[in-house]
């Protein structure tokens, strides 16, 4: 491990980790550069191994070690995890049904969110950057809890959470830049708004830190958090996304897949 990060505070580490999950979006996005299309089974099996990993991550990097902090004090095990899982899935549902959007094969007819006159660029964006909070909340959070000292909560096992979100990233990147440049947008600018549903990850990292920091005793209730947001996020969009083009055999592999990688990094590095 290289000695000059482990030196950094949390909150430096959860951004350097966050521009890390950005920049994998970016490289996903800028497949634009050497391809126009991508078979849409191609990309179902990428929305599904997103899917895969992020359902991993929940549990093994966020949702275990808050259940293991959470051992031996007044409250039962559980209810941290529990009530900070209900709590995230809650506050995605508001921004779900708040922030306009749009599915990535959807006509602009089915956008959700606030009714309003964006462009159907801006609604994709917006869905995608949904899908990106709580993925940089999870980041920041496990970063944030490395300084509380805690078995359950490595260095290496926030590391490996970074990086199984970054790989989950590139097909994120790409299902957004991909469909803009087959509707004729230039390469330039299907890049440029794939890249940017990335740029809220190093945010969220850097909130998520540093709120852990602050208040420490919120940590169980913070980790479960992320893990519901992110789980609703998979339900919600992502799985149907996968399964809507007519290769859920595909999908369903990718999803296997990315659990498996997320799971294998998880335990090998934490």
């Amino acid at each position: 491990m290289i000695a000059w990060f482990t030196e950094l505070s949390p909150v430096y580490q959860a951004l350097m980790a966050g521009l890390f999950t950005w920049l994998v979006t970016a490289l996903g996005a800028g497949t634009v550069f050497i391809a126009k299309e991508m078979k849409r089974q191609t990309l179902d099996t990428a929305l599904g191994f997103a899917a895969g990993v992020m359902i991993a991550a929940s549990y093994w990097s966020l949702l275990a070690p808050a259940i293991e902090m959470s051992q031996g004090k007044d409250l039962p095990a559980w209810v941290p995890a529990t009530a900070g899982f209900l709590l995230g899935a809650a506050f995605l549902r508001i921004a779900d049904m708040t922030l306009p959007h749009l599915h990535l094969f959807d006509p602009i007819e089915k956008a959700e969110g606030v009714k309003t006159t964006w462009h159907r660029t801006t609604l994709l964006v917006l869905a995608i950057t949904l899908h990106n909070i709580p993925e940089g909340l999870a980041v920041g959070v496990a970063f944030g809890a490395v300084a509380a000292d805690l078995p359950s909560a490595t260095l290496a096992g926030a590391l490996a959470l970074a990086m199984g979100i970054g790989i989950q990233n590139f097909p994120e990147g790409l299902a957004v830049s991909m469909p803009l440049r087959r509707e004729g947008m230039s390469r330039t600018k299907s890049f440029w708004y794939g890249q940017l549903s990335g740029t809220v990850e190093p945010i969220a990292a850097v909130i998520g830190a540093s709120l852990v920091l602050i208040a420490q005793p919120v940590l169980p209730y913070a980790l479960a958090f992320a893990a519901g947001a992110m789980i609703f996020v998979v339900v919600e969009e992502v799985i149907p996304e996968s399964q809507s083009g007519g290769h859920s055999h595909s999908a369903t592999m990718g999803a296997m897949i990315g659990f498996a990688v997320m799971m294998t990094l998880d335990v090998a590095l934490g």
